[in-house]
């Protein structure tokens, strides 16, 4: 079982925009860091699943929905995109959402639970690699959350998106992750036109 993180981001290293909120997921000028997705679903609902639709991209999503068994997010990433996933999210594993304000399980459609966790990284990381099984556990984000399992050297791999813009402010993923884990070799690099996809694991 490897604890994964996986995100887009820009050239400059932001992974959203300025001014981040529930009404504003992905903050102020994020939309670059998202157009692959979009692109790829946009396709998806064209073409279907086969033919001319099956790329890159959609080989890297697919193999992640393969491989993870349990997800780790934020509360903010939770509110933010509690609206827009609706009823049927599209996580289909146990998803541990760390917060300061309990909230009862709730259990969506297609296999997606949302439990929160309230007493910190460690307790959530032990529970996801519980239900995750043999399969991977993904920390989702948002930049927070994932800069709290950097510090404390709790991600094994590392993938990114890094999208051809240049934000100029917003969140930045490695700021203040600390003096640990440093060392990563590169294990795959995959461009496309929208997206330079590298994947990195670290090492001791």
């Amino acid at each position: 079982m490897t604890v994964t993180a996986d995100m887009a981001i820009s050239l400059d290293g932001y992974v959203a925009g300025t001014d981040v909120s529930v009404d504003n997921p992905g903050g102020n000028g994020a939309e670059p860091l998202f157009e692959w997705i979009h692109d790829l679903a946009s396709r998806r609902e064209r073409q279907g699943m086969t033919g001319g639709a099956e790329n890159r991209d959609s080989e890297l999503m697919r193999e992640w929905f393969d491989a993870t068994g349990a997800v780790v997010m934020g509360r903010m990433m939770y509110d933010t995109g509690e609206e827009f996933w609706g009823g049927n999210p599209p996580f289909r594993t146990p998803v541990f959402v760390l917060t300061h304000r309990p909230r009862p399980t709730l259990v969506k459609e297609g296999g997606t639970t949302f439990v929160f966790v309230t007493d910190g990284i460690h307790s959530a990381l032990e529970r996801a690699r519980a239900a995750a099984g043999d399969r991977n556990v993904d920390i989702a984000g948002g930049a927070s959350t994932v800069r709290q399992f950097l510090r404390e050297g709790l991600v094994d791999e590392l993938q990114l998106h890094v999208v051809p813009a240049l934000l100029g402010a917003g969140l930045r993923l490695f700021e203040g992750v600390g003096t640990g884990r440093r060392s990563l070799e590169q294990v795959r690099v995959v461009e496309t036109p929208l997206a330079t996809h590298l994947k990195y694991r670290f090492v001791q």
